[in-house]
Order: C-alpha cells, then sequence, then structure tokens
C-alpha cells in the first residue's frame, strides 16, 4: 500500500511538471512568434525618439508591428547595441559619424533612409521673425566654439550674406574675422560660446547661431522662432541627413522595409514640419542623396 502510494505521489509530480514544462513552452512559443513582429529601435531623444513614438510607432501597427523605442544619450552605445543585435535598427546618426564609428570598431552598419536635418538657425531675443528686422553694424552674434560647429556658423552667416567669404582659421576660430574689414564689412563682434549655452545667453547677444538640437531643447522654435535657417545644397544635404540605419545583414529584411516606408511616411514629413517650425526639417534620401519617394 505505501509502495502504491509512493508510486502514486511520483505519477502526480511527474504530471505537474509535464504540464508546467508544456505551459513554459508554450508561453516561450509565443514570446517567440510575437517577436517577429516586434521591431526594436535605438534612437536618441530629441527628435529622434518623440518621431518615432509619436507617429511611425502608428503607422507600423498598421501593418501588425509593435515598435520598441530604446531611447540614449550616449552615441556609442546605440551602435554597440545594434551591432550586438540588441536593436534592429538606430536612428539618431549621420553618415560620417556612422562611417567612423564602422571604421573604428569593425561595425558593418549601412545607413538605409534619411530621415531629417537638425539646420541651424539664427536665433535672436532682441529681433523678431515676425516684424521687419535687420541685424545692426557692430551686432555681437554668438557661435558654436567648437571648431566643426563654429566652421558650419561661418559657412552659414557667409551664405546669409552677413559676412564675406570669411574663411575659419582653426587654432584661433574667430581670428581674421572679427577684425577684418573684407570679410566683415558690418564689424559683426563673432563670439565663440559653448553649444549647448548659446540658448541661455541669447540675453548677453544680439543673435546667435544655434544647433538645431540645442534650440528644440530650449523650446526656441515655440518661444523665438529662427530669424533664418541653414540651407543646404546636395551635398551638404546628405552630409547634415540623420539616417536609419541597420546591420549589413539586415539591409533587405521585411521589418527594415516597414520601417523604411513608416519613417518616410507623409505622416511623418507634416509631424516634422508642424511640430519642430524649421528646427528640424524632412530630408528623405538615400545614402547617396537620391530621394526616396
Amino acid at each position: 500500500m505505501v509502495r502504491t502510494l509512493k508510486l502514486f505521489i511520483v505519477f502526480v509530480l511527474t504530471l505537474g511538471l509535464v504540464a508546467c514544462g508544456s505551459s513554459n513552452n508554450q508561453e516561450s512559443g509565443a514570446a517567440e512568434g510575437g517577436d517577429d513582429k516586434v521591431i526594436r529601435v535605438g534612437a536618441t531623444l530629441v527628435p529622434h525618439a518623440q518621431i518615432l513614438n509619436d507617429v511611425v510607432k502608428g503607422k507600423l501597427e498598421e501593418e501588425g508591428y509593435t515598435l520598441e523605442v530604446v531611447e540614449f544619450s550616449d552615441y556609442p552605445l546605440v551602435n554597440q547595441g545594434l551591432h550586438d543585435g540588441d536593436y534592429n535598427a538606430n536612428y539618431f546618426q549621420t553618415l560620417g559619424y556612422m562611417n567612423q564609428q564602422n571604421e573604428a570598431n569593425g561595425f558593418k552598419l549601412v545607413a538605409v533612409a534619411g530621415v531629417h536635418i537638425e539646420p541651424m538657425g539664427l536665433y535672436s531675443k532682441k529681433y523678431s521673425v515676425e516684424d521687419e528686422w535687420e541685424l545692426e553694424d557692430g551686432a555681437k552674434i554668438g557661435v558654436p566654439n567648437d571648431e566643426d560647429n563654429f566652421a558650419r556658423a561661418i559657412d552659414f552667416l557667409n551664405a546669409a550674406g552677413y559676412l564675406n567669404n570669411a574663411v575659419v582659421d582653426p587654432d584661433t576660430l574667430e581670428k581674421g574675422i572679427n577684425d577684418n574689414a573684407e570679410v566683415n564689412p558690418h564689424g559683426f563682434v563673432i563670439t565663440p560660446l559653448d553649444a549647448d549655452k548659446l540658448p541661455i545667453t541669447l540675453d548677453d547677444v544680439d543673435a546667435s547661431v544655434i544647433n538645431g538640437n540645442f534650440a528644440l531643447e530650449a523650446n526656441l522654435p515655440e518661444t523665438n522662432p529662427a530669424l533664418i535657417v541653414e540651407t543646404f545644397d546636395t551635398e551638404t544635404t546628405v552630409k547634415r541627413t540623420n539616417f536609419l540605419v541597420v546591420n549589413e545583414a539586415d539591409v533587405t529584411s521585411e521589418k527594415t522595409t516597414a520601417l523604411i516606408n513608416a519613417i518616410t511616411s507623409e505622416e511623418v514629413k507634416k509631424y516634422i514640419e508642424d511640430t519642430y517650425k524649421g528646427a528640424v526639417i524632412p530630408s528623405f534620401i538615400d545614402a547617396e542623396g537620391n530621394p526616396l519617394k
């Protein structure tokens, strides 16, 4: 009788384990099956994650996909995670940065869709885009103080006609501009400052050339819209565009195709134009600069 009881207990326990195992396997199978319709994208917050969450997620839902956006503030981590297979794609970078990361780390990342550009703008609290305005001679103009963005800001001021073919001296930045009447006929005082400090020092200058991301973080497009915005030719459009990026092996995958279609949709274009008011502009191109749509 004792032996029979023991056998019965073993039978019940075994049945329970089999049932649990079956349940777990079913749950795991459901998760794996469901994962076929989950697209994970690493992105920085403004404006990348906003665009993904506010518009792209809904577009992908229409196609049966679930979009998971993983937000980052540290650029290198986003590419490392994509390389490691933690994400299906990332969205935050220009071609130049991606190529540098590929070379430095042995990644095989590919840009599959250009989405937007964050143009520099000339912002001011003294002048308003709604009124007639003109920078006065001798106006103090803030510009970013890092070499790359300083040069970009000077090119911007050249293109806008405020400077006359000014050339950047990479050793001293503003040298050769402020005291040169030939390249600076209006006597503007070019004032290099930390790029992220430009929005909060607008009261101390007449105007500042500010990168789009820092302008957005300070809500300047809403409170003080840019007086003028950086323009681009074909070469600079490709150079300044932020791309959707995937691993080389996933360029033609169904998920990548779905992502490209969603992120370059008319809904995304309208959202960018309506939300960022010139601080971000659509740029639906491939890596060679050809229009995607």
